[in-house]
C-alpha cells in the first residue's frame, strides 16, 4: 500500500510540472507574438508600377501593419538627389539604412506581418544582408511603355530613376539565396485583380483576405511625406482599376529610354506564372518540348549569339514580311557536320536564283555554325536549321528594293534525334495539295515558303498519318511533304526526277549509295499505284534519315520493313560516321 501512495504522489507532482511548464511556455509564445515577432513582406518594384495601390490593398487586412519606402532618407542621404520634400524627409525620418533595416523593418510589432514597399533603387550598397535574407520578397513589374508617359511629374525619367537595372538584380540576388521570388505584372493586377492577388498570397504562405480589393479614396496615414507629389491620382481611386482600352501616346523623346528599359521589363516578366491574354487569344499553357534540353539553347541571329527566348529578328525582315529566305537542315554526327559543302552549295545557289545581294561568306557562315555549336557543346545528335533571309527592310513592301541593311543569318542548333521511327516504319497517307510546278516555283531553290508543303502536312495530320504524299500536276508521285521518297520494286530502287520535288542532299547521297551497294537504280517517273504496290519504301531527309514506310493510304507495303532498306540504312549510318566537316576544337571541349 506504502508503494502505491508513493507512485500517486509522484503521478501527482509530474502533472502539476508540466502544467506550470505549458503555462510559462504559452506566456512567452503569447508575448513574442504581440510584440516581438512579426514575419516581413517586402514588395519591391520601379516608380509608377501600382506599387502604391498594392500597398493600399494589404493595408486593408486584419493582421497587417505596412511601411512606405522606409528607405527614402537613406537613400537621399547617399545619393544627394534633390526633391521638393528631401529637407523635410531628411528631419523626420531615419537616414541610417541599417538602423531602418534591424529597428524599423525588422524591428517589434503589433500585427502578424509587416508589409514594407520598397523602390528597387533604395536598395543601395552596404546594406545589411538581413534585408535580402529575412522576410518573403516580391516583385512588381510594370510595362515602360506605360510607366514613361506620366513619371517626369516630380523628376525627369532616366535609366536610373526607373531602376530596372535594380530589379533584375534583387531578382537574381534573391534566387542565389535560394528565395527567388514571384514576380507580378501591373497589367495582371488591373486586369483580374481576385485572381492576381490570391495567387500573390499562396506563393506567399498568406491567406487571402477579400479586403484587399478595395479601400477608401483619399490621403491615408500611412502614406510617406512625399505622397502630396506622387500620389495624386491614386488618391481618386478605390480599387484596382483595369486599363482603358486604348493607351496616351508614347512620348518619343523617350523611345531611346525604351529601347535600354523594355529588355530588362521582358527579363522579369518571363518569370510571370500568368501573363495577361493577348487582343487575339486568352494565353495557351507552357507545352512540353520533344527534347526539354532545348530550353537552354544559344541561337546565332544576325551576327550575336543569343538565348533562346531573345533570338528573334525584326518585324521589318524579309523573312516576316514575306517567307523571302533560303535555309538548308543539318546534321552533326561525332564531332562533323555531315555534307555541310553540299547544303552550302545548294543554299548560295539558292540565293543566287532569288538574287540576294550583300550575302555573307561561305568562310563567314562557317565560322558562325561553328561558333554556335561550340557555344551549345553539341558535337553529336544533334540537328541545324540554317536560315539566310534577304534581310530587314527600311519599311514594310514586298520589293527588295526595301532591303539595304544586307542579309540575315541564323543558325538554330538543336538537339534532335531523326525525327522518325526508322526502326518499325511510319505510314503516309497521299495529300490532295499538289506539289508546286516550276512554272509557279521551282522546288530547286529551297526557300522558306512552305505553305505549299504546310498544306499538305496538314493533311496527313488530320489523317493521322506521319506525313502525306504529294503528287505533282500530272498525277505522278513527287516525294512527300518533307522528304524525299523510294520503292523497291522487283529488285529495282526507283525514285521520282526532281523537277517537282526537291533534289535532296540526302536523296543524292542515297542514290550514290544505290549504285555502291550494285543496285539498279532508276530515276522516273512513278504513278501511285506503284507505290501502293511496291515491295519496300522509304523516305529520305537530313531530320529524319532512311525512315522505312510501312503502309500508304492504308496498303501495306511488302512485308513491312525491307532487306534493301535495311542494307541502305546500315551504309547510310556508315557514312555518317566516316565523313563530315570536322567542329574546330571539338576534342578540346
Amino acid at each position: 500500500m506504502q508503494c502505491n501512495k508513493f507512485d500517486c504522489h509522484l503521478t501527482i507532482i509530474l502533472a502539476l510540472g508540466r502544467l506550470v511548464m505549458t503555462h510559462f511556455i504559452g506566456s512567452i509564445r503569447s508575448k513574442m507574438v504581440g510584440s516581438e515577432i512579426v514575419e516581413v513582406i517586402h514588395s519591391w518594384s520601379a516608380p509608377r508600377s501600382l506599387s502604391t495601390s498594392m500597398m493600399y490593398s494589404f493595408a486593408q487586412r486584419d493582421d497587417i501593419e505596412v511601411l512606405d519606402e522606409p528607405l527614402y532618407a537613406n537613400f537621399l542621404r547617399l545619393t544627394g538627389l534633390d526633391r521638393p520634400y528631401r529637407k523635410e524627409l531628411l528631419s523626420k525620418m531615419e537616414c541610417d539604412g541599417n538602423k531602418v533595416v534591424s529597428d524599423i523593418i525588422f524591428g517589434p510589432g503589433r500585427m502578424k506581418y509587416r508589409f514594407c514597399k520598397h523602390i528597387a533603387k533604395q536598395r543601395t550598397q552596404g546594406l545589411t544582408n538581413d534585408l535580402m535574407k529575412k522576410g518573403k520578397h516580391f516583385i512588381l513589374i510594370r510595362n515602360p511603355l506605360d510607366i514613361l508617359p506620366s513619371f517626369d511629374k516630380v523628376v525627369a525619367p532616366s535609366f536610373f530613376e526607373l531602376g530596372l537595372a535594380e530589379l533584375v538584380r534583387i531578382y537574381n540576388e534573391l534566387r542565389e539565396l535560394g528565395k527567388p521570388p514571384p514576380v507580378i505584372d501591373a497589367a495582371e493586377l488591373q486586369q483580374d485583380p481576385e485572381g492576381t492577388l490570391r495567387g500573390l498570397c499562396d506563393d506567399l504562405e498568406i491567406p487571402f483576405q477579400p479586403t484587399m480589393l478595395s479601400w477608401e479614396a483619399g490621403p491615408k496615414s500611412i502614406d510617406g511625406l512625399w505622397a502630396p507629389w506622387w500620389y495624386e491620382s491614386i488618391h481618386k481611386s478605390t480599387c484596382f482599376k483595369q486599363e482603358k482600352k486604348y493607351p496616351q501616346s508614347f512620348p518619343f523623346s523617350l523611345y531611346d529610354l525604351l529601347e535600354q528599359c523594355l529588355p530588362l521589363y521582358n527579363m522579369l516578366r518571363r518569370h510571370v506564372k500568368k501573363k495577361s491574354s493577348s487582343l487575339l487569344s486568352p494565353p495557351l499553357p507552357l507545352p512540353n518540348l520533344p527534347v526539354p534540353a532545348n530550353e537552354k539553347v544559344l541561337v546565332w541571329v544576325g551576327d550575336e549569339i543569343v538565348p533562346r527566348d531573345s533570338a528573334k529578328v525584326s518585324v521589318f525582315d524579309s523573312v516576316v514580311q514575306g517567307g523571302d529566305s533560303v535555309w538548308e537542315g543539318l546534321r552533326v554526327y561525332n564531332g562533323k557536320i555531315f555534307e555541310l559543302e553540299e547544303h552550302l552549295d545548294r543554299m548560295f545557289d539558292s540565293a543566287k536564283a532569288l538574287a540576294f545581294e550583300n550575302v555573307p561568306t561561305r568562310e563567314e557562315i562557317k565560322d558562325a555554325i561553328f561558333r554556335t555549336l561550340i557555344r551549345n557543346g553539341m558535337f553529336d545528335n544533334s540537328h541545324i536549321r540554317l536560315s539566310l533571309t534577304r534581310g530587314k527592310k527600311v519599311t514594310s513592301g514586298m520589293s527588295p528594293a526595301f532591303n539595304l541593311y544586307g542579309c540575315s543569318l541564323i543558325v538554330l542548333a538543336e538537339w534532335k534525334p531523326p525525327v522518325y521511327d526508322n526502326t518499325r516504319g511510319i505510314v503516309l497517307v497521299t495529300a490532295t495539295t499538289r506539289r508546286n510546278s516550276p512554272n509557279s516555283l521551282d522546288s530547286k531553290i529551297h526557300h522558306n515558303n512552305l505553305l505549299n508543303n504546310i498544306l499538305a502536312k496538314i493533311e496527313g495530320n488530320n489523317a493521322k498519318a506521319d506525313d502525306a504524299l504529294m503528287l505533282d500536276i500530272d498525277g505522278y508521285v513527287s516525294e512527300t511533304n518533307a522528304t524525299n521518297i523510294f520503292i523497291v520494286k522487283k529488285g529495282r530502287v526507283l525514285t521520282p526526277p526532281a523537277d517537282y520535288c526537291l533534289a535532296g542532299i540526302t536523296r543524292a547521297t542515297v542514290m550514290d549509295l544505290v549504285v555502291k551497294e550494285d543496285l539498279i537504280l532508276e530515276e522516273r517517273r512513278i504513278s501511285l499505284s506503284e507505290v501502293h504496290t511496291a515491295d519496300e519504301m522509304w523516305t529520305s531527309g537530313t531530320m529524319g534519315e532512311l525512315s522505312p514506310v510501312v503502309k500508304v493510304d492504308g496498303r501495306r507495303i511488302g512485308d513491312g520493313v525491307g532487306p534493301v532498306t535495311k542494307r541502305l540504312q546500315i551504309a547510310y549510318k556508315n557514312l555518317t560516321q566516316q565523313s563530315g566537316v570536322a567542329i574546330p576544337n571539338c576534342l578540346e571541349n
